[in-house]
Formats: structure tokens, C-alpha cells, sequence
């Protein structure tokens, strides 16, 4: 198949996985291998990681007006060094909070990430059955009570520790996150739009930090009109996911969900082993 092709399709691929609850870098890592693709650039982490950069211009579209309302109060509370009454410095307060687990273990891991799950593919597998169970159990535990400007700067803590254990394919960034915010008592759209904005700034730092590599020439050579084609294709497809996720969640659980990720892993699974 022509790289162009396969870069849209892998790009379509994140981006619709990245938002939805069934792991982006699973899907990234096992749907190529499974179609017998081997083209280097393709496979890469970098080329995966990159994607990340379509699917920030997804979030920047879809919530720009939070975002930048956001970003203001937080500099506010910078400035005056309280939060006081206001509800929009702390839901900034609290998203910072949440980045920080991520961010610090990311830098951490990346290189171990990177390498033993691109070779332990069946781990990968596995990781989409233990994601989907903690989908099950959050929704079990779930209260659906609290808005996110009620959670504390503890419980901001704690989904982004959360989010850091989605470094490993199979996990979901937003599955994880969300099961966390369930646990936790926020309402599911609640839960799914708190993961959505906690989730920018590591998305921008994973894409920027790979598209560095890609344009030093380190992660080898690569066709520009080819990446492109994945950060588009991410993009739309991204939109998509969010704009359906969060419509989906006011009236459903995530169990489809998790019922998909059991279904993905055996799937993946067969071919893999059939190979």
C-alpha cells in the first residue's frame, strides 16, 4: 500500500483513538503490524508521537474558548496568588495540578516505552483487557454527582496520576482519566471534558518534542507530504471523536467501550499469533 495511504489511515487511527476510551498508542502500535506494513517511518514512535500534533489542533478547535478562559484565569491566580470564589481559576488550578504526574514520568519512561512494546505486542493485548476492566469498575463505582469545579486540588492529583499510567499502550489516556473522574464522582461528561483539557498541554509536549526529532533527521528520513497527510487526517478525525464522545457520554456508559477494547485485544491477539 502507498505511504500516503498508510499515513492517513494511522492518522485516522489516532485520532479517533486518542479521545475515545480504547488506547491510541495500541491501536498505533498493532494496527500497521497486523496489516503487515513495514515501511521504518511508518512504524515509528516518532511518526506516532507526532500524530499527537493533529489531534492538539482537534482539541484546540473543539474547546478554545475553555481553554484560553483557562489560561487567563490562570494567570490571574498567578498574579494575585489566591483563587478565592472564582470557579474558572480553579478548574485552572486544578488542571495544572493534574499535568504534572504525566509530564515528570513521561520524561521518565519514553525511551523504555518506545522500544519493549514495539516488541512485546501480545503485553500490548493484554493491556487492552486490563484497561477495559478498569472502564467496568469505574462505571460500577461511579456516583455521577459532581461538576469538575468541585473537585479538590487532591482529586486533580490523582487523575493525573492517573494519566501518567497511560504511557503504557493499551492503558488509554482518556480511558484512564475518565475511569478516574468517575471513581471520583464527577458526571461522565464531566469526567470526559476534564480529561479532554488536562490532556492538552501533555498531547503538545509529546507532538513538539517528536516533531523535533523527525525534522533533526534522528528518527531517519521521512517525506514531508507524508506527514502531513497523518497530522490531517488525525485532526478531522479527532474533532470527530471528541464531538461524538461527549454527545455519546450525556446519555450512555462507557461499557461499549470497554466490550470493544476485549474484542480489539482478541482480535489482535489471533492475528498476531496466526502470523
Amino acid at each position: 500500500m502507498d505511504t500516503l495511504i498508510q499515513a492517513i489511515v494511522v492518522g485516522i487511527v489516532q485520532g479517533l483513538t486518542e479521545f475515545l476510551p480504547v488506547s491510541s498508542s495500541a491501536h498505533l502500535i498493532l494496527v500497521p503490524r497486523v496489516l503487515g506494513w513495514d515501511d521504518a517511518f511508518i512504524l515509528s514512535a516518532a511518526f506516532d508521537a507526532t500524530l499527537h500534533l493533529g489531534t492538539l489542533v482537534a482539541l484546540l478547535a473543539y474547546f478554545w474558548r475553555d481553554l484560553w478562559r483557562y489560561f487567563v484565569a490562570f494567570l490571574q491566580l498567578l498574579r494575585d496568588r489566591r483563587v478565592g470564589d472564582d470557579a474558572d481559576r480553579k478548574v485552572a488550578l486544578l488542571l495544572a495540578i493534574s499535568v504534572i504526574p504525566g509530564a515528570l514520568l513521561g520524561v521518565g519512561l519514553e525511551s523504555f516505552v518506545d522500544t519493549f512494546f514495539r516488541q512485546q505486542l501480545l503485553v500490548v493485548c493484554v493491556l487492552l483487557v486490563v484497561g477495559a476492566a478498569i472502564l467496568f469498575l469505574a462505571e460500577r463505582a461511579a456516583r455521577h454527582t459532581r461538576e469538575m469545579e468541585q473537585l479538590r486540588p487532591s482529586d486533580a492529583l490523582g487523575i493525573g496520576l492517573a494519566q501518567a499510567l497511560a504511557l503504557f499502550p493499551g492503558i488509554s489516556r482518556s480511558g484512564i482519566t475518565i475511569s478516574a473522574g468517575l471513581v471520583l464522582g464527577l458526571k461522565r461528561e464531566a469526567a470526559a471534558r476534564f480529561s479532554f483539557l488536562m490532556s492538552t498541554p501533555i498531547i503538545a509536549g509529546a507532538g513538539l518534542w517528536k516533531l523535533r526529532e523527525i525534522i533533526s533527521g534522528s528518527a531517519g528520513a521521512f517525506d514531508p507530504s507524508v506527514l502531513a497527510a497523518g497530522l490531517v487526517a488525525a485532526a478531522i478525525s479527532g474533532l470527530l471523536a471528541i464531538w461524538f464522545l461527549l454527545a455519546y457520554l450525556r446519555r450512555a456508559s462507557t461499557d461499549i467501550f470497554g466490550l470493544y477494547r476485549i474484542g480489539a485485544a482478541i482480535v489482535f491477539g489471533v492475528l498476531l499469533l496466526g502470523r
